[in-house]
């Protein structure tokens, strides 16, 4: 079985009947695409909103819930130096840099600011410089670029108003692939939409449950069909190697300083306990265009039958 997951020391997969084949992909999400378009791998880390588009599109994969990755997103929004954004609602009418449209950090970003904020994403052209996982659904307002500079040089041009940070944004140069060159992010004299960002997120976790999901694990559905306890046994897995890790995420600064934010695990596992985050993810993707008005509501049926506690 050949698996491509990310290295997190909770992801260690040991599976009862099968020889495990991981995979290296650095970064994993170069590995989404070639999962979506050629089904590479048995089993694969994906972006939740590439999974979410690829279902819609009929690609055979079938997720389980095991949500390896999570972050929040008030603190990925840049502003250019000399634009003079200081509110949210300055976004509008402004050039806003993203890697591609449905990347799960700009549906979160715009999610964000248009629940909390008011912010109307159909009014900001948002500027990239990549494809889709899943092609089609590119809506009028995105400018792709064409120059071959990355979105951090034209945010320091002031070309851009703002920019998401990270490799959503300005802290790549290049395509998402094998090779392709990361930095620290940031560009001079820029600066953030939401200078106390961890409170905020904190904040809106609290009151809505909402804790962003930034991976999701799936399998071939054909492997399904030949073996229909897969799923589950892979669930178990997984579960069993982040309990073997104990407190080993606290080792990735992020998740340990999520984990002070929610006063809880910041990496929970199963349906119930991301329900908020689920309807939330398909809400935002069904409000941008991204997902069909009558795609299901109902988050259970996202996953494959079994026993996820």
């Amino acid at each position: 079985m050949k698996v491509a997951l990310g290295e997190y020391p909770h992801a260690q997969l040991e599976l009862d009947g099968y020889d495990v084949e991981p995979v290296e992909v650095k970064p994993i999400i170069a590995a989404y695409r070639r999962m979506i378009r050629d089904l590479e791998f048995d089993v694969c880390e994906l972006a939740p909103v590439s999974y979410l588009m690829a279902r819609q599109a009929g690609v055979p994969l079938t997720a389980i819930p095991i949500f390896l990755n999570r972050r929040f997103h008030h603190e990925d929004v840049q502003c250019a130096a000399l634009s003079g954004i200081r509110t949210p609602r300055d976004l509008e009418g402004r050039r806003v840099g993203v890697r591609a449209y449905s990347v799960s950090t700009g549906v979160w970003v715009r999610g964000v600011l248009a629940e909390e904020y008011g912010v109307a994403h159909e009014k900001i052209t948002w500027v990239v410089d990549d494809d889709d996982h899943v092609e089609g659904r590119v809506p009028a307002n995105v400018e792709r670029v064409t120059d071959g500079r990355s979105l951090g040089e034209l945010l320091s041009a002031g070309e851009l108003d703002a920019a998401l940070t990270g490799n959503a944004g300005t802290g790549r140069a290049g395509a998402p692939q094998a090779g392709w060159t990361a930095h620290g992010g940031g560009t001079e004299g820029s600066y953030p939409l939401f200078p106390h960002a961890e409170v905020l997120s904190a904040d809106w976790y609290l009151r809505t449950g909402i804790y962003p999901l930034h991976s999701v694990v799936v399998i071939r559905s054909d492997l399904v069909e030949r073996d229909p306890g897969l799923p589950a046994a892979l669930y178990a897995a997984l579960v069993e190697s982040k309990r073997r890790s104990e407190t080993a995420w606290s080792t990735i600064p992020r998740l340990a300083r999520q984990a002070e934010q929610i006063g809880a695990d910041p990496i929970p596992y199963g349906i119930e306990a991301n329900e908020p985050s689920l309807k939330a993810l398909v809400r935002f993707c069904r409000d941008q265009g991204l997902l069909d008005p009558d795609f299901p509501t109902d988050v259970h049926e996202l996953f494959a039958q079994g026993d996820y506690r």
